[in-house]
């Protein structure tokens, strides 16, 4: 149902997928959905701020998802649970903040609310944009026992910031070096013995909205610097097979290689600090362990691409002096014959710090195996270093050995199966 700004309906209290859409293009900014729950219009802590350094909420109500492109509509997605918001939020908003530019240079703006359970379209919001950095989309608010959503369509021309501090945010500001002050003249005071010196509190951490995105021109960062030390490290690879029509007879080899049951596997060298060396991948049931060695877990095996699912894989970065380089790499299993005919977006998301993303969309070689990133132990610091680097291999040789012989790892290998 499409809607008009400050309309209002009804909606089903089951989990809801929201929506950020855009046609992508050169030059056109990007656009990051996100979630505040708000209680008297205000968040009650920054956790109510849901966006892509914070990707879920304690309740498990509302989740940023991620985005994907999708048949030429980049979207990006939160999951809204609205029987698990808790008694006490009145109101969850959902905004969107515009990174390179204003909403006005957004081509197909819009927001749709979906039955996560059957993808069923519940509303549609095409906000009018000019110059804007940042909007309230819409609402899910409570009115007589069911919930309802409503077009807000309120727009801001102070970003993500001047947002998130409205309702009550507290956003983390670039630290600038100041003159110091010029000493005064010393002076001789007498402490009482009983004196206690009382050391200012703490104050309350704040909200960092950076986010890393890798390109060749700037291909490396510090998992440090970002604030990615602890916890745990998801690596994400999703998919989308780009539709291309063309004839039939002396195109047939382009017809298999669009086939549906494509199938890409995330995988995962590694060489530990005591120089053990493995692989981790669905390919012979390697997934590894999050808590042993290699410290690294493949989740699964997916076939979908689905940017809530797709490949995953989880580093223990409580671990991470144990580590001395870990290569993350995919193959195409089968579906395709080359990384050419796809769209696939990796995303590194650590539980402390900005995510760091890339897009996989230069392949012109007939590629089946592509080095994403490699992670190094720089003097204690996990440094990503943007590979996106396709190779094929000679006849007869497998992905695997393929990028073992490119990045010297030296293991020896044996055929296996899923």
């Amino acid at each position: 149902m499409s809607m008009a700004k400050g309309t209002n309906l009804q909606v089903p209290t089951t989990a809801l997928r929201v929506e950020l859409s855009r046609r992508p293009g050169p030059g056109v900014p990007d656009a990051d959905a996100s979630a505040l729950l708000l209680v008297e219009g205000k968040v009650r802590d920054d956790t109510d701020f849901v966006f892509y350094n914070q990707p879920e909420h304690s309740s498990g109500a509302v989740r940023h998802e991620g985005k994907r492109d999708a048949g030429g509509q980049m979207t990006d997605t939160l999951l809204v649970d609205l029987a698990r918001v808790e008694g006490e939020v009145q109101r969850v908003v959902i905004a969107a903040s515009a990174d390179g530019g204003t909403f006005g240079q957004v081509p197909g703006l819009a927001i749709r609310v979906l039955d996560a359970r059957d993808g069923a379209e519940v509303a549609r919001f095409d906000p009018a944009a000019t110059v804007e950095t940042a909007f309230v989309l819409g609402e899910f608010y409570r009115r007589q026992g069911a919930w309802k959503f409503r077009a807000v369509g309120q727009g801001y021309d102070s970003g993500l910031e001047g947002l998130a501090t409205d309702y009550g945010i507290t956003v983390d500001e670039p630290q600038h070096a100041a003159q110091p002050p010029a000493p005064a003249a010393r002076r001789d005071v007498p402490v009482p013995a009983a004196a206690t010196v009382l050391a200012p509190p703490a104050p309350p951490a704040a909200v960092s909205l950076s986010k890393v995105t890798l390109t060749k021109q700037a291909p490396s960062v510090s998992l440090a610097k970002q604030g990615g030390t602890s916890g745990t490290m998801r690596v994400n690879l999703n998919w989308k097979m780009r539709k291309q029509f063309s004839g039939w007879g002396s195109k047939l080899g382009r017809s298999m290689a669009l086939h549906a049951d494509l199938d890409l596997d995330l995988c995962a060298l590694y060489e530990l600090s005591d120089g053990s060396k493995g692989v981790v991948q669905a390919l012979g049931n390697a997934f590894g362990s999050l808590h042993r060695p290699p410290y690294i877990h493949l989740d699964g095996d997916d076939r979908t691409g689905a940017v809530d699912t797709g490949e995953n894989l989880t580093v223990n970065l409580d671990q991470s002096q144990k580590f001395r380089r870990i290569l993350i790499f995919v193959t195409i299993y089968e579906g395709a014959r080359s990384f050419a005919d796809l769209h696939a977006t990796v995303t590194l998301q650590p539980q402390h710090g900005a995510p760091v993303e890339f897009s996989l969309d230069e392949c012109t070689v007939p590629s089946t195996v592509c080095a994403l990133a490699l992670i190094t132990n720089t003097a204690g610091d996990l440094v990503v270093q943007r590979e996106a680097r396709y190779l094929v291999p000679d006849r007869g040789v497998s992905p695997q050995r393929t990028i073992d012989r490119a990045y010297g790892w030296g293991m020896n290998w044996t055929p296996g199966r899923k």
